[in-house]
């Protein structure tokens, strides 16, 4: 695959590796795609330069943007930050294995390439036991620190399961498949460099559930917030155009451009599509089970030749804030007028 940093000629079908091979190829520098419970990631041992870089390469990535790095759970924090405040602490210990992610001051063993040449680095712990075997194993014959976007080319939708990474990179990729993502949308991210926490990106873990454990809630991205990963205006997008429509506004809107002759692919909440769209789907109504299957509803529903898709907005309710989230990025990056 173009942008590997070295070839790579995997093992068993359609790429599939298993724990100490995967181990292995992160030793050798090479890329890996592995599971965590948010998506599968693009992986690469975080420590070598030269193997992130094929990261950025793989992906079509800015080298700006920022890289996150994965660590097991006996991992020391004070190996990969400096000046970690008490809240960190905190949030590792009540979080951690988990779907969040702190941004703190990097340590000098974190590459300037991971962290888009910013003095701060995004750390996580995953809870997949799969990703945990695998940076168990890497500990063991190299760093143990794996940077790890999403495994998808940059700005497209994420992959939950490793048929999604091959649809995305084709089978010379390696993966360690681990099944479907439990969470299906990506970390929380929260920013702990400046003495109070910023939240970043939404996820699993909210808001509210950090502030349940600091004490304060944490105020909202602005200007001065570092560079993380996911936090771009236009992100998380299918190829297809796709609007987000409130409910009031859903058959209106699907008529209307049905009138103009366009075939609607549309996702509908808790209930049967309306038979006015070409192809339907009918997400789940409660926001855990409509974020697991998010990404995999719009990649179906992008795969149908559809011109359009149309997704009716879920709940602006504190539990959806991070599906809304993804929605309203994923809506930026394929915004209908820029379309040929």
């Amino acid at each position: 695959m173009r942008g590997m940093s070295t070839p790579h000629h995997p093992t068993g079908s359609a790429g599939a590796i298993s724990v100490p091979e995967a181990a292995a190829e992160l030793a050798r520098g090479n890329l890996v795609a592995l599971p965590t419970e948010t998506v599968y990631g693009l992986g690469a041992d975080a420590t070598n330069p030269r193997a992130v870089a094929g990261i950025f390469a793989a992906k079509g990535r800015p080298a700006d943007h920022p890289l996150i790095v994965h660590l097991a759970p006996e991992a020391s924090l004070d190996e990969w930050a400096i000046d970690i405040p008490e809240a960190a602490r905190a949030l590792a210990k009540a979080f951690w294995p988990g779907p969040l992610t702190m941004i703190l001051k990097k340590s000098p063993r974190v590459p300037a390439i991971v962290t888009g040449g910013q003095d701060s680095v995004g750390l996580r712990c995953p809870s997949h036991p799969v990703a945990q075997a695998l940076l168990r194993e890497f500990a063991m014959i190299g760093s143990g620190a794996v940077a790890a976007p999403s495994a998808n080319k940059f700005g497209h939708v994420s992959p939950t399961t490793a048929q999604h990474v091959r649809d995305e990179f084709g089978p010379d990729l390696p993966v360690l498949d681990g099944g479907a993502c439990e969470v299906g949308l990506e970390s929380t991210i929260v920013d702990l460099t400046r003495g109070v926490p910023v939240l970043l990106r939404p996820g699993r873990i909210s808001r509210e559930d950090i502030a349940a454990v600091l004490g304060v809630a944490p105020h909202d991205r602005d200007v001065q917030a570092p560079r993380a990963s996911g936090t771009l205006a236009a992100h998380y997008a299918p190829r297809t155009p796709l609007v987000l429509v409130e409910p009031d506004q859903l058959e209106t809107r699907v008529r209307a451009a049905a009138a103009e002759g366009k075939r609607v692919a549309l996702l509908a909440l808790g209930r049967a599509p309306t038979p006015l769209a070409a192809f339907g789907r009918a997400a789940p109504a409660d926001a855990a089970g409509y974020g697991h299957d998010l990404y995999a509803n719009l990649r179906a529903l992008d795969a149908n030749g559809a011109d359009l898709i149309v997704v009716e907005a879920p709940p602006a309710d504190a539990a959806w804030e991070a599906a809304r989230d993804r929605l309203a990025r994923a809506a930026a990056g394929t915004d209908e007028d820029d379309e040929t």
